[in-house]
């Protein structure tokens, strides 16, 4: 072992790469909350819907605005994203998919998907 360099006591962020399962299983955990406050969003629709077309239009209003947009497209990503993981997730709890390779093209796939998926949606939002 050489002593003119010591090694760090922690992998610090500058030298440590993020393997792609692990940044899978953390944007699993991220958008399983995000969909769970999304919840909030959904609630507040239904209510409205159900109280009276002055009510609606509020939520109407903010849901319609830019920012409303960004928040609906990021839940998409964030149902497909937590979608495709889900299922790698149940195909590992059946015990296949484990070696190496598996895992990194099976998380291709999920990021894949969630590309593709979010992109069909709005495409076909969009056009109507």
């Amino acid at each position: 072992m050489s002593a003119s360099r010591p090694k760090p006591l922690s992998p610090h962020l500058q030298i440590f790469r993020w393997p792609l399962s692990m940044a899978l299983s953390i944007g699993h955990r991220i958008t399983g909350a995000g969909l769970a406050a999304g919840l909030l969003l959904l609630t507040w629709w239904l209510v409205a819907l159900a109280t009276g077309p002055e009510a609606f239009a509020v939520v109407d209003a903010v849901v319609d605005s830019w920012l409303g947009g960004l928040v609906l497209f990021g839940f998409t990503v964030a149902a497909f994203l937590h979608l495709g993981n889900g299922i790698r997730h149940l195909v590992w709890d059946f015990g296949y998919g484990f070696d190496l390779e598996t895992t990194k093209r099976s998380g291709q796939a999920v990021i894949a998907f969630t590309v593709v998926a979010t992109a069909l949606t709005w495409l076909a939002i969009l056009a109507v």
